[in-house]
C-alpha cells in the first residue's frame, strides 16, 4: 500500500499498544512500519537481506481489519536482525507481539537488538501427524541467511493455535537446533 503522508494514526496506535517510542521511530526510519495511504492501516513490512520491501501485514487502525497485501511473500515476514552476531532467534506469532517484546527487553535495561526477531505472520494448523509438519517458511528461510543461529526461543500465544503451532516446530525443526517454549505471561488485565 502507498505511503500516508504524516505517521499520526500508526504512531498513536502503536503507542497505544504500549510500544516503545524509540522501537516506534527505529521502525519508522527503518521502513518496516507504516501508515498506509488510502485505509490508514498500520503496515508491518518484512525485507529481504538488500532491504526491499517483499511482505506487508496490514493491521487496521480502530478496526478489527487484519490482512497482508497482495503479492506478500511470506517467507520474508516482519522482522529485526540483531545488530551484531547471534545465536538465538526469537520466534512470534505476529509484528505487534514481536514489538511488544522488544519494548519489554528494553523495560528491563536490556539491548533488544543483541538478538534476532521474527515475526511469523501467524501460525499454521499442524498436520495430524505432528512429525510431518513442516517448519514455517519465514523460519526455514531465516535460518539459512543467519547460520550462527542455534537458538530458537519461541513466543508463540498460550491459546490452542499457539501450543500446538509451537508443539509442532519443536517437532520438525532439525536437532541441531536447540528450542525453548517462552508463551508470553498473561497479565493481570
Amino acid at each position: 500500500p502507498k505511503v500516508n503522508r504524516y505517521q499520526t494514526n500508526v504512531v498513536a496506535y502503536l503507542r497505544g499498544r504500549g510500544i516503545d517510542t524509540d522501537l516506534i521511530e527505529f521502525c519508522l526510519n527503518t521502513g518496516r512500519v507504516y501508515e498506509s495511504q488510502y485505509h490508514h492501516n498500520a503496515v508491518f513490512v518484512g525485507m529481504d537481506q538488500t532491504g526491499k520491501p517483499r511482505y506487508a501485514a496490514l493491521r487496521g487502525i480502530g478496526t478489527d481489519f487484519i490482512g497482508e497485501a497482495s503479492g506478500s511473500d511470506k517467507n520474508y515476514s516482519f522482522s529485526i536482525a540483531a545488530e551484531g552476531m547471534s545465536d538465538t532467534v526469537h520466534l512470534f506469532e505476529s509484528a505487534i507481539d514481536l514489538l511488544s517484546y522488544a519494548t519489554m527487553r528494553k523495560m528491563d535495561g536490556e539491548n533488544w537488538r543483541a538478538e534476532h526477531l521474527l515475526s511469523l505472520a501467524g501460525v499454521y494448523q499442524p498436520a495430524k501427524e505432528m512429525e510431518k509438519s513442516k517448519v514455517p517458511a519465514a523460519l526455514t528461510r531465516f535460518l539459512g541467511e543467519h547460520p550462527e543461529v542455534e537458538n530458537v526461543a519461541l513466543h508463540l500465544d498460550n491459546d490452542r493455535a499457539g501450543r500446538l503451532a509451537t508443539q509442532a516446530i519443536r517437532t520438525v525443526l532439525p536437532g541441531k537446533y536447540k528450542t525453548r517454549d517462552e508463551p508470553p505471561t498473561k497479565g493481570n488485565d
